[in-house]
């Protein structure tokens, strides 16, 4: 006898499963259901670990769903969807494993043609007579329109049209679809979505979307609730929910990392003392007496703003940026003096040893006859010559010390450390600037920044600094010509090069790569601007090489003149000494890689060619040319694509020669690559955005800083119970970095 549940008589009964643990935050991705270990693997690829991080994996793009249309009004391109009833099928084989699914959908208004390829399983999902719908994308076969691979739902006889809803589309891997991603996603948001906190009150969101509606027109007011944008994000009901959905989130993500920015410019304020050095009228005018020169007005304006911040009793922390030649090296030269007047040590870390060499040599001659003490530390000291420097360094022996990385190491110590100056200091991570300050000691901090920054990136990356500009250049220097190479000009080219240098000049030869490479490059596409990046189908392609072209322009048009060779894999003392030989004149013609980028700074030499142009970004094509337009003559600089070259690709360099303002071509490279290569955002310290981006939400970093700034003043701790839950999602995110004190 059968018991009416259905086990036997007598029977043990069957254990149970265990019962499934609830979905949290912290699940595991591979527990959430349809994944499974194999999934979860490729899913942890794209960084989902866990249930919580699938809920904030947000799509890259959506979508959007076509009216039913009827087949007369189908044209070639342009997505549709229409419905109809399958009237024939075939499926043939052109060899094994290699199949064509043909399919006829025919409606009141005609005919068309779909086609699969590989999918004979589809013959038994699409039979004969059924009703369908019909979205993609179609194309022209002869006289019918035909679609390859749409989607297609089989509906019943009465079954009403259901809702065309806009879908998501996910970043993938190999291995994932987006319907399992899908799936995934909206598991998680049915289950977590209304476990999230909401950390905006209504009040702020209310405001946030007025502020923001003038850049987000669809923006509702307010803003909506965390819940909903979640799920809104992931399975939008409309286009206007979508949007209203994405500038929640987008306005959140900022407004919490302005907020970070805001508690640690306040922090420099209160828990952070350094030494008042104030610019006395006696120690500022024996200070500018030292310039054999006069100031620009940005120079005069800047130098009064780094006067004020080290008069503080706590510490200054200020960006200087600047366009090529606009003197940013006489703002770090008038603070370091002022540090040594009162008494104090100065300290300045260069990227390269290179830089670190000629900011030794330039302040020293500078400084030739006066009782300041002058030292230098980098790589290619000797064991006896280093431990001295750091003897004199903790004696206080040293007045400015300038070095590399090397400044980083343990054993460094200072006697009265009153000022870093940290130059180009995008290139140097938030955890090796913060190294400069331990031991309790809080000295003032200067950065220098040779590479114009894009506002945005100013009130995000750098946004607890108070930013100093200079756009002026000092009278007197020659103006720089710059040309795009066309198609036979090498040689005459060289020519001008040898003209050049025989009238008493010197010669900068750029190229991407140190020796001779192959690199596969997307056939019938531009070349990236990345040098190390590929994609697409490739095909081999020569990239310049500064070993080789150093060859042949000894062995060739320039072999009657002394060429030199510098690149990043030689050795510090190697560099060292091809770069002296060229300050000195010794060497015509210098043959390097980006080494001499930045602040490298030979008045003699005015003549730049740049080999493989294409692989440079536009800031950094505009850091190469300045460097020759350091002096009275006028300079020239000539880029040379690789073969190959898109004219898409020419047009971005033609920009470069349309524009001399280094802020303009800043503001256009950061739209064209976006925030990466100038921040070296590996190394920042800021986690990456999740769905924000500088480049498109400019407008929205500008009232979310203005808003944290607002909450801030009014609650510095954000110690109302209100905040409590934006308090926590702030130090989650940002705590590590604001362990850094005032480092920017």
């Amino acid at each position: 006898m059968i018991p009416p549940d259905g086990q036997p008589s007598g029977a043990t009964p069957a254990s149970a499963p265990p019962p499934r643990p609830p979905l949290t935050l912290s699940t595991d991705i591979q527990f959430v259901t349809g994944v499974g270990r194999e999934r979860a693997g490729r899913m942890r690829h794209l960084g989902i670990a866990t249930a919580g991080q699938a809920l904030f994996f947000f799509p890259r793009d959506y979508e959007y769903p076509s009216e039913l249309i009827s087949i007369g009004e189908l044209r070639e391109g342009r997505p549709a969807s229409l419905e109809g009833h399958i009237t024939e099928l075939e499926l043939t084989s052109r060899s094994p494993g290699k199949s064509v699914l043909g399919v006829l959908v025919e409606n009141g208004s005609g005919a068309v043609r779909l086609l699969f390829f590989n999918q004979p399983y589809r013959v038994d999902l699409l039979p004969r007579g059924s009703r369908v719908i019909v979205s993609g994308t179609p194309r022209l076969a002869g006289f019918r329109m035909e679609f390859v691979h749409p989607k297609v739902i089989v509906l019943g006889e009465d079954e009403p049209i259901p809702e065309n809803r806009i879908l998501p589309l996910y970043p993938l891997v190999e291995g994932l679809k987006q319907d399992h991603l899908r799936k995934v996603t909206s598991t998680v948001v049915e289950r977590l979505a209304d476990r999230i906190e909401e950390v905006l009150d209504e009040e702020l969101r209310i405001t946030a979307a007025a502020r923001v509606s003038a850049t987000l027109p669809a923006m509702t007011d307010p803003l909506p609730e965390i819940a909903t944008a979640l799920r809104e994000i992931h399975q939008p009901s409309s286009s206007e929910s979508l949007n209203a959905a994405r500038g929640r989130l987008i306005f959140q993500e900022l407004f919490v990392l302005q907020l970070a920015l805001a508690i640690r410019r306040r922090r420099l304020t209160t828990d952070l003392t350094a030494p008042p050095l104030p610019p006395t009228a006696l120690i500022d005018a024996r200070i500018r007496n030292r310039f054999p020169f006069e100031l620009t007005s940005d120079q005069v304006r800047t130098i009064e703003e780094v006067g004020r911040d080290m008069a503080r009793q706590f510490p200054m922390n200020r960006l200087v940026q600047g366009d090529v030649g606009s003197g940013k090296t006489v703002i770090a030269q008038y603070a370091m003096l002022l540090a040594v007047a009162h008494g104090h040590q100065a300290v300045m870390m260069a990227p390269t040893e290179v830089l670190a060499r000629q900011h030794y040599r330039v302040l020293a001659n500078a400084l030739a006859h006066s009782r300041v003490r002058m030292g230098l530390l980098c790589g290619s000291l000797t064991a006896a010559e280093r431990r001295q420097v750091l003897r004199q360094a903790a004696a206080g022996e040293i007045d400015v010390l300038v070095g590399t990385q090397a400044l980083l190491y343990g054993e460094v110590r200072f006697s009265k450390l009153g000022l870093c100056v940290i130059d180009e200091q995008h290139k140097f991570g938030v955890g090796q600037r913060a190294k400069l300050r331990r031991g309790g000691i809080d000295p003032h901090y200067l950065v220098l920044s040779a590479t114009p920054i894009p506002r945005t990136v100013t009130m995000t990356m750098f946004g607890d600094l108070d930013v100093s500009t200079l756009r002026a250049k000092p009278p007197g220097r020659g103006a720089v010509h710059t040309y795009l190479a066309e198609e036979g000009w090498r040689d005459r080219w060289w020519r001008f090069v040898a003209e050049r240098i025989d009238e008493g000049r010197q010669a900068f030869v750029v190229t991407p790569r140190v020796a001779r490479q192959l690199v596969d490059e997307p056939a019938d596409s531009a070349v990236s601007a990345s040098p190390d990046s590929t994609s697409g189908e490739a095909a081999a392609k020569e990239v310049s090489s500064a070993e080789e072209t150093y060859r042949e322009l000894c062995q060739g048009p320039l072999s009657g003149y002394r060429v030199g060779l510098l690149h990043g894999q030689m050795s510090s003392a190697d560099k060292a000494a091809a770069m002296e030989r060229f300050v000195q004149g010794r060497t015509q013609v210098l043959v390097s890689t980006t080494v001499i980028e930045v602040g490298i700074d030979v008045p003699n030499a005015t003549v730049m060619t740049v080999l493989g142009a294409e692989r440079f970004g536009l800031a950094q094509l505009h850091q190469l040319r300045g460097r020759v337009s350091r002096g009275v003559h006028d300079g020239h600089v000539c880029l040379f694509t690789d073969s190959g070259v898109s004219p898409t690709e020419n047009e971005r360099l033609k920009s470069l020669i349309e524009s001399a303002d280094g802020f303009e071509i800043a503001e256009a490279d950061f739209r064209l690559r976006g925030p990466g290569d100038l921040l070296g955002s590996r190394q920042s310290g800021m986690p990456a955005m999740r769905i924000a981006d500088l480049v498109r939400d400019g407008e929205v970093v500008a009232v979310a800083r203005e808003l944290a700034q607002e909450l801030i003043d009014g609650d510095p701790d954000l110690s109302a119970p209100s905040r409590a839950g934006l308090k926590r999602q702030v130090m989650r995110r940002y705590g590590d970095v604001l362990a850094l004190g005032d480092v920017a």
